[in-house]
């Protein structure tokens, strides 16, 4: 709110006012809900925990975080969305949305991803999913030449990065809105993406938004 008020407006409000401002509006952050457990699966192909929670990379296209989760339309309908983040600068590097959660809705956010982003230092941190353990996946990592690193089981927190975009994009959109059809769904996460990339201003980025900071480093 700081940043956009200053970018925006070119008010420059001391952030305790906009704080107290707020509170006194009961303009308050969403509480983000807790994750459901998922069912075990038996992996295929497994990998090391490379990663350990580091999170911190020096470039883009360095450490990138991906995973899926669910998102209900219509009456209780589910759709299902992938996507890839970029530890670096937290930008989406790829997302797909669809309403099946099969391997080919991994392989494509994948595929949309690694194209013009290659780099043979790429290591890709997912957790056990039946999708990242699976041989197509496997088949994908000899292919496009990144590493894979996976969470340890149950360790939820080893994806962090990708965690905490689903309980952003969850709490500041998600959990506002309804919608009537998957089309209305899949036309409401491009919309909040776009905005997540180019207006969304991050303190830590001094105001910029993960598309500026990105272009920095490129």
């Amino acid at each position: 709110m700081h940043y956009a008020l200053k970018r925006e407006l070119n008010w420059n409000i001391n952030i305790k006012a906009i704080r107290r401002l707020m509170r006194n509006m009961s303009l308050t952050p969403e509480i983000r809900r807790k994750r459901p457990n998922w069912v075990k699966n038996t992996p295929v192909h497994t990998a090391e925990n490379l990663i350990n929670r580091n999170f911190h990379a020096s470039k883009p296209n360095e450490k990138w975080f991906t995973d899926v989760s669910y998102l209900f339309y219509g009456n209780h309908e589910k759709a299902y969305l992938s996507a890839i983040i970029d530890t670096y600068d937290m930008s989406v590097v790829s997302y797909v949305i669809s309403k099946r959660n099969d391997n080919e809705l991994v392989m494509s956010t994948l595929k949309q991803g690694l194209k013009g982003n290659s780099n043979n230092q790429l290591t890709i941190h997912t957790d056990r999913g039946y999708q990242y353990t699976s041989r197509e996946y496997s088949n994908m990592k000899d292919r496009y030449g990144f590493q894979t690193s996976m969470s340890r089981p149950g360790k939820c927190l080893d994806n962090q990065p990708i965690e905490s975009f689903w309980g952003t994009l969850k709490s500041e959109y998600y959990y506002h809105k309804n919608f009537d059809s998957f089309n209305q769904l899949k036309a409401g996460i491009d919309t909040y993406i776009n905005f997540y990339m180019n207006k969304r201003y991050v303190p830590k980025f001094d105001g910029l938004t993960p598309a500026e900071y990105r272009e920095l480093a490129i």
